[in-house]
């Protein structure tokens, strides 16, 4: 347990040392208490914002601490410097910049028709496009992508079987990317991580698929690509907006990639048990 007086000090608490499962961050032991921390410790500190402090000459949590709080809006970039300032000394308030999802992602059980590579394939694009949309309504940003594939295997090389009895062997890689959400670099990623996929005899008939969008970060706490430019990242946004606009009021399937044709009709929306999800 992680006792601490606001919500972003009980994420950090969470994941430090603990004794004998608890840890207690009290207002009296606020901010000393956190010299122990690296930067990256931090949530919101990611890579690139480390190296944004680095050249601000914040290279430790030292640095971080003696910064007052219109220093380190000034080195982050925002007013989300200024925030982190707050939270650190204990000071709370309502953000819901810390409770959006964590990842977003679909799975699709193969038809028979689709249980080769090449429609497994236009099948992650399927599944991908309708977690890029919903990553844009929700105003989140992808910093990684997960692929799953599950293969059907005669039962001497299984190292597993599926709920429907069929066995398997499971596969499954992630991959880091710049922060994005327009589908064309995320079909980038897919196409690099299908790309490491295993090859094979036993891997020839995938039966079930998985896309996951993960490392999502929120629109007020997306920074820019120090390596892409900003018309290319301006257009490739423009371009998703408006598959958006038409999809959103068209249906679903009005604009797509052509990589997923062969697999237009798979994967449709459906409403789970316990949650409802977006309707396009």
């Amino acid at each position: 347990i992680g006792l601490a007086p606001n919500r972003y000090l009980a994420k950090i608490a969470s994941d430090m040392e603990k004794l004998d499962g608890l840890i207690a961050l009290t207002q009296d032991l606020l901010p000393h208490a956190l010299l122990r921390l690296k930067l990256r410790d931090l949530v919101g500190i990611g890579a690139r914002m480390e190296r944004r402090l680095n050249t601000h000459g914040v290279k430790s949590m030292d640095d971080l601490l003696a910064l007052n709080a219109e220093q380190l809006g000034q080195a982050w970039g925002g007013v989300q410097g200024e925030r982190l300032w707050h939270w650190l000394r204990g000071e709370d308030f309502h953000d819901a910049d810390l409770e959006h999802p964590k990842s977003i992602g679909h799975e699709h059980v193969l038809g028979p028709e689709l249980r080769n590579l090449e429609g497994t394939y236009a099948t992650a694009h399927k599944l991908l496009h309708k977690a890029a949309m919903r990553l844009r309504m929700q105003k989140l940003w992808a910093a990684g992508m997960s692929l799953s594939l599950r293969f059907t295997v005669p039962k001497e090389a299984a190292t597993g079987k599926h709920g429907s009895g069929i066995p398997q062997q499971t596969w499954t890689e992630q991959l880091r990317l710049v922060e994005c959400q327009d589908s064309q670099t995320l079909i980038e990623g897919l196409r690099k991580l299908w790309s490491i996929r295993p090859i094979g005899a036993l891997y020839e008939k995938p039966f079930l698929v998985s896309v996951t969008l993960i490392h999502l970060v929120p629109e007020t706490l997306h920074t820019l690509s120090l390596f892409s430019t900003l018309n290319r990242e301006a257009s490739r946004d423009q371009l998703a907006a408006t598959m958006d606009q038409m999809n959103q009021k068209y249906g679903t399937e009005t604009l797509y990639f052509a990589s997923m044709h062969l697999a237009k009709a798979a994967a449709p929306t459906r409403i789970a048990f316990h949650t409802i999800p977006d309707l396009f």
